[in-house]
This record gives structure tokens, sequence and C-alpha cells, in this order.
């Protein structure tokens, strides 16, 4: 399984603004920082702002900032919201036209490793992944 560019630069995205916190970011701070697509950016800032993640202002000394205590940010719930799509073989699409999908295990195996994964990522919440002993370094590489 492989997650989306989306959903990393949305996880990237949110451990910025942690790091900054209290503090706001422009998109292009955030682009520039980690080297990545403005455009690309602007549509992964505005489903977080849509799904209440990030809050944005607008005008002189706007920007974008957390919306939430980071330690209210699980990060399976975010990457359930964020991902597009968790069919991961062709009998989990909706025309599936596998043949031996009513007789096969696969699916069965596959949904519940989902599950898992799932699980496992909600133990962990934003603070989690900025915790003191990180920040240091995170900011370090970022240059914050």
């Amino acid at each position: 399984m492989r997650l989306t560019l989306h959903t990393d630069l949305a996880l990237r995205v949110l451990i910025y603004l942690a790091l900054i916190r209290p503090e706001r970011a422009t998109i292009q701070q955030i682009a520039e920082t980690y080297g990545i697509s403005r455009n690309h950016l602007m549509k992964v800032v505005h489903q977080l702002v849509t799904l209440g993640y990030v809050r944005s202002t607008r005008g002189a000394g706007g920007g974008i900032e957390l919306a939430r205590d980071p330690g209210n940010i699980r990060i399976g719930q975010l990457v359930s919201r964020v991902e597009s799509d968790f069919r991961l073989v062709e009998c989990f699409r909706p025309d599936n036209a596998c043949v031996i999908t009513p007789v096969c295990r696969l699916p069965g195996m596959l949904d519940e490793a989902l599950t898992r994964f799932r699980e496992t990522l909600d133990q962990y919440t934003l603070a989690d992944l900025t915790r003191p002993r990180d920040q240091a370094g995170l900011k370090l590489h970022l240059r914050l």
C-alpha cells in the first residue's frame, strides 16, 4: 500500500503548522520550505481547511494555522479523510471484474490488514509527531 502525495503533503503541512504554533504561515513559505509546488499545496490546504484541520485568514498578517490542538488530530482519522482510494485490489472496486472474487480469501485478508493499518495510525496524534524531543531536529531540517 502506498499513500498518495496529497496525503503526504497534508501530513507535512500539519507538522509544519504544529511546529510554528501559534504563529501563522503562508502557503508560499511552506512550499519553499519543502521544495514543493505552491499550486499543488493550495489544493491540499483547501481540503485541510474544508475538513476543519486548518484555519485560513486573508489579508495583511493573514495565513494559515492549525484549527485544532495537535493532540486532538488523530493521524489515522486524517489519513482516512484525506486519502482518496483505499481500494487496494481489483475486487475492492465497484466495477470489479475478477472472476475468482466469490471464492477468493484475499479481500478479507487485505481488509483486515487495512483495518489494522488505520487502527495503528489512530493510536498517534499530530502532537506525537512533534514532541519536544523531536522539535529541535525537525525545526533544524525545516530551517525554522
